[in-house]
């Protein structure tokens, strides 16, 4: 018998490493329920040692089912012990910590790592991206090579990280022997412990040494204009410099982007080395080896809790992050920069503290940090949805209908994905995925670039790869890393096949071949299949209209002046500042693109507009390529069009348009005040659906009556709710009987019950009458019909104020009755002769 050996030593890998001590806990806990959640603060060790002790346990689980089967056939012939799969929020750390575990366990074949475009195989533990581990589970969702799966930096909440941990979830569940652990340096346990079927949840408490914390603003940081930005970039590197000379020991920067990397290491006097995604990993490693003197390391958020940078004992943070945003309103989406939130400051800061005493440079003031956002906003509320919604749909739960996801996806942001994804043929009506669709969610880039790739073939790698790189400009003549570059052109290859007769593009077929021939045109054809509701037309100068929609200004250095159509690659909010025209956005990249392929690609159609503004109808055909108008006819106008569309002005614009004679103005009003204090099934005229209570009326109109001779009286009687109307002369009577016999109007068009009446007619009255539970107001008349007094308390009134309205009025009026005790006057509306 064959027993495997475990392939780590724990004791070394972890010694010094603060979770250590959990360690037998986790084991008893994943023993006992296959589940653990594990909360450990930055440099407690448990990305490095928490898979390890993970495969140590399948290994002995191997070994145990291999004793059990001694005195079988299979006996003497081993089992091997399944795979951990570790997942890390980028590509850096999944490196890095693949790079740390093989170097601790002295193990070459135990230790492997995947990521896009780079990989190496582990018999023991894998680290992976979680989009990755997204594809291997949609590839084949039994994993059933992998024994256990630990997702390190929930707490991040990055879409990929919350897909792949539902998923995972779902997996566990059926299958009783995988092992699921979630890890996080600042975590709500409860809400994970939940969703992995109330697991055991480990803590490990933080060791760090005393961090001395100083504010250092700068009024650049969040400027709009570019030199202020430029001078708050060489602010960081100035403060890191002087850390540098002044400790002795390395400093990170912390900045939103890797352009502001790289300006920030152009500032800097000391040695400094950069540290992004979009990297070489010659270039990552080099800013994560320790050794050498010391150095000022440049990063983006990767360097925030899954990332150790040795030797490091300040931390400069610029107070910014770079995160997604979905703009609904335009249909664009994209990376923005916005304050950090106090629970990343604190990340930021930990950094500082995990190799002895630390300084914390914060290029904000503590007033700012007040102001900062608690938490990390998750990716789910804000980010384009459009590739989760494919791998759902892939997963078999559309929309995530059904899915245990750690908060749901807002219903207009999912919706729109899948918009997205119908008009790239990915999924049906119903949100299930096409073969298309699959081949898409199998492919390692968003589904759009894919979408292209596979329908203009390996020769449009190198504008779509200039544009997954970020490119401005001229996306037909951008350049983009090589490296990008070949790897497009493999999946180009590898995915070709039928994809595009799939998704019904055979036509763009032909603009496939070398890249070196291609023209900006069939550069723009890629980026157009992409994003097809980016296309854009001239509409003159330098504004852009997008079959979206949106309005978009070109800058004048992109090198694409006067292009009539242009595909869009990247466009952003807000128009160039205090230029003129209706633009609510900036056009960054873009490729131009014939009219033709334009058109091909959005598709044409033609439809019937009729409008009915100012009391006449009008009628257009417009043939138009989405938002964008190709060209428009007048045309008459078919009866049930015209009557849609004077519903349609009545639904916008209400019912003015029409007369509202005195008893249709008296009954409107009661019936808005019904609905309002009473509620249904008294209905609101100007709520009310037109084609419901209007339909002669709007027919009326729609024939050619003009609007302002129809009058809507009828129609408001229609809108009468039966049988309750029979009640309506009790809840809102018409007209109220005074004391002195007369019956005055009751007026309701202010919202509530007013009756303008001579004041002698109300001798004698003490409590105000009430209409549906409203006091009715009384406006006291002179027996000129001037206002004397507003009161809905009549008592009150009597009482108090009537003895000064008195001695005005009587001698002014001496004609009429103006008695010291109104109470047992005889209410009258005559003179005192007459009466």
């Amino acid at each position: 018998m064959n027993i495997p050996a475990s392939p780590f030593d724990l004791d070394a890998i972890g010694a010094g490493l603060p979770v250590t001590g959990a360690l037998p806990e986790i084991a008893e806990a994943l023993e006992a329920h296959h589940r653990a959640v594990v909360e450990a603060p930055p440099g407690t060790g448990k990305t490095t040692l928490v898979p390890p002790l993970v495969a140590d346990l399948l290994a002995r689980r191997a070994g145990d089912a291999d004793a059990e089967a001694a005195d079988t056939a299979a006996a003497g012939t081993g089992t091997a012990p399944l795979k951990t799969i570790v997942t890390a929020p980028r590509r850096v750390a999944v490196r890095a910590a693949a790079r740390r575990l093989h170097h601790l366990s002295g193990n070459a074949r135990a230790v492997g790592h995947r990521v896009r475009g780079d990989s190496q195989a582990g018999s023991a533990v894998e680290f992976v991206t979680p989009a990755v581990l997204v594809r291997m589970l949609l590839s084949d969702p039994e994993l059933p090579e992998v024994g256990a799966v630990v997702i390190d930096e929930v707490h991040e909440r990055e879409l990929d990280t919350d897909l792949a941990l539902a998923f995972s979830a779902e997996l566990a569940a059926l299958r009783e022997d995988l092992d699921l652990v979630v890890m996080s340096a600042t975590l709500d346990t409860t809400r994970f412990s939940e969703l992995l079927g109330e697991a055991p949840v480990v803590s490990t408490p933080a060791v760090t040494h005393p961090l001395e914390t100083s504010y250092h603003p700068h009024p650049g940081r969040m400027a709009a204009d570019r030199r202020s930005r430029d001078a708050f970039w060489a602010h960081l590197a100035a403060l890191a410099d002087a850390a540098v000379e002044k400790s002795g020991h390395s400093a990170l920067v912390f900045v939103p982007g890797a352009r502001e990397v790289e300006q920030t290491v152009a500032a800097c006097r000391t040695r400094a080395l950069p540290l992004h995604g979009r990297l070489e990993r010659a270039a990552q490693d080099a800013a994560l080896d320790g050794t050498g003197p010391a150095r000022v390391v440049v990063s983006t958020a990767v360097a925030e809790s899954s990332v150790t940078v040795p030797g490091v004992r300040t931390v400069v943070d610029s107070g910014l992050s770079r995160v997604p945003r979905r703009d609904s309103g335009r249909g664009m989406s994209g990376l923005v920069t916005v304050s950090e939130a106090r629970s990343t400051a604190e990340q930021r800061a930990g950094r500082a503290g995990r190799e002895g005493p630390g300084t914390v440079l914060r290029a904000f003031t503590s007033d700012d940090l007040r102001h900062f956002d608690a938490h990390v906003t998750p990716e789910i509320d804000t980010a384009d949805l459009t590739q989760a919604a494919l791998w759902m749909a892939c997963w078999g739960t559309p929309r995530g209908e059904g899915l245990a996801l750690v908060s749901e996806p807002q219903p207009a942001a999912i919706a729109a994905a899948e918009e997205t994804l119908r008009a790239l043929h990915a999924v049906d009506a119903e949100g299930r995925p096409t073969e298309l669709g699959r081949r898409l969610a199998d492919l390692p880039l968003d589904p759009r670039l894919g979408r292209a790739l596979l329908t203009a073939g390996p020769s449009a790698a190198e504008v779509l790869a200039a544009l997954s790189d970020g490119a401005s400009g001229d996306l037909g003549r951008a350049s983009a890393p090589s490296r990008e570059v070949a790897r497009l052109r493999a999946v180009g290859a590898r995915g070709a096949g039928g994809a595009a007769a799939d998704a019904g593009d055979t036509a763009h077929r032909k603009k496939g071949g070398d890249r070196r021939g291609a023209t900006s045109a069939s550069d723009g054809v890629a980026v157009g299949l992409a994003f097809p509701e980016r296309i854009a037309r001239r509409e003159g100068g330098g504004e852009y209209l997008l079959a979206s929609g949106t309005r978009a200004v070109l800058p004048g250095d992109t090198g694409l002046s006067g292009a009539e159509w242009l595909a869009v690659g990247e466009v952003t909010r807000s128009g160039t500042p205090g230029r003129a025209g209706r633009a609510g956005a900036t056009i960054r990249s873009a490729a131009r693109i014939d009219e033709a392929d334009a058109l091909e690609i959005i598709g044409v159609t033609e439809e019937l507009r009729a409008d009915f503004a100012d009391g006449k109808l009008r009628g257009r055909a417009v043939r138009r390529a989405g938002a964008i108008e190709l060209a428009v006819t007048p045309t008459t106008v078919p009866p049930e069009r015209a009557a849609e569309a004077v519903a349609a002005a009545v639904r916008e614009e209400g019912t003015g348009m029409f007369r509202l004679g005195e008893k249709a103005a008296a009954l409107r009003d009661r019936l808005a005040f019904l609905h309002e204090r009473v509620g249904e099934p008294w209905p609101d005229p100007e709520t009310a659906e037109p084609e419901v209570w209007l339909a002669p009326e709007i027919q009326k109109a729609a024939r050619g009556t003009p609007p302002g001779k129809i009058d809507l009286f009828d129609a408001l009687q229609r809108l009468l709710p039966w049988p309750e109307a029979t009640r309506m002369d009790e809840l809102a009577p018409q007209r109220l009987e005074v004391p002195s016999g007369s019956h005055p109007r009751v007026d309701y068009s202010t919202g509530r019950p007013v009756v303008r009446v001579k004041l002698q007619e109300c001798f004698g009255l003490a409590e105000s009458p009430r209409c549906a539970g409203v006091p009715v107001q009384f406006r006291l008349l002179s027996p000129a019909g001037r206002d004397l007094a507003v009161t809905d308390d009549l008592e009150s009134f009597w009482s108090g104020p009537y003895a000064q309205v008195r001695a005005e009025m009587r001698g002014r009026y001496p004609k009429h009755p103006w008695p010291e005790d109104p109470w047992s006057a005889t209410a009258t509306a005559r003179t005192k002769k007459r009466m």
